[in-house]
């Protein structure tokens, strides 16, 4: 038998063996993993978007409130989807998580005190035996401030202070949230600690009346006096009587600790209690803050 050989003059391309045997259907492509991934993805967000659109509302509000803006967002309970396919809610313990929202928080609650007061300032030399003296009485405008410590420390928050309790009166079941009861203790507001956390307002302050001896304005006392009040000497003569009035006044330092209180009850429950257990199906029913007796 004669072996096969290519014909003289013949440059055309051999065709490839196919490797398929007869019968064989071609193999079909593969689908990419990142198509598989991409589709697996969509779907765990369509099957748990309750879920996940309830943490991000909740990551949003703290992330907003961390930044100073105090924007109410719609709330969305959260939920697992089979949740909704049986018809009951979930009994996460809701009381870690609002602990842990309690000590995320960076800054105090304020209280503000406005008040008003008169105070006198007198220059007086020494003359031989002439009086020689001269004053002025101003009025003086304060701003003063109390501080509550929302979050005192980790330390503070240990299960055998008692310094906080969240207690679930009700489960929520059947479309109706839960309800539960939360009892916090904080320190007690702290007045201002020195005269530079008093504010004087030097537009409304204003002198008021003056006083002088009989010998003023003479050529010997003016001389010696030149009763010239710099708003320097003034500002820090009403600043200190303004920061020892706003520590040791009731119709002051009351006012302070009313308002403390109250911003920091505002703040505590509708900044991060009420978003968080909202979150979790359960409605905040009743806040306690009570106030400890030292720091």
């Amino acid at each position: 038998m004669i072996p096969w050989s290519r014909p003289a003059g013949d440059t055309a391309p051999l065709e490839p063996t196919s490797r398929r045997g007869p019968g064989r259907r071609p193999r079909r492509r593969r689908i990419p993993l990142w198509v598989k991934g991409g589709a697996a993805v969509v779907l765990a967000g369509l099957i748990f978007r309750r879920a996940i659109a309830s943490a991000v509302l909740v990551a949003l509000s703290a992330t907003l409130h961390f930044l100073g803006f105090n924007v109410h967002l719609p709330g969305i309970k959260f939920g697992w989807p089979w949740q909704a396919i049986a018809g009951t809610t979930t009994n996460t313990d809701v009381g870690p998580w609002v602990l842990q929202k309690i000590e995320g928080i960076s800054k105090p609650a304020l209280g503000q005190a406005n008040f008003n007061f008169l105070f006198t300032h007198k220059v007086s030399k020494a003359m031989g035996p002439l009086p020689c003296w001269y004053a002025g009485t101003f009025h003086a405008v304060g701003h003063a401030s109390a501080a509550v410590d929302l979050n005192p420390g980790s330390a503070w928050w240990k299960p055998a202070s008692k310094h906080y309790q969240l207690q679930v009166l009700s489960r929520p079941r059947s479309g109706s949230p839960g309800r539960v009861a939360v009892t916090m203790v904080l320190p007690p507001p702290q007045l201002p600690q020195s005269a530079h956390d008093v504010i004087i307002d030097d537009i409304p302050s204003s002198p008021v009346a003056t006083q002088h001896s009989w010998t003023y304005p003479g050529l010997g006392c003016g001389v010696l006096l030149r009763p010239q009040f710099p708003d320097s000497v003034l500002y820090a003569q009403a600043q200190q009587i303004a920061f020892y009035r706003s520590r040791h006044d009731p119709q002051i330092t009351q006012p302070l600790i009313r308002t403390a209180e109250s911003q920091a009850a505002r703040t505590i429950r509708d900044n991060f209690i009420q978003p968080t257990v909202n979150a979790f199906g359960y409605r905040l029913d009743r806040l306690t803050l009570r106030w400890s007796a030292t720091r």
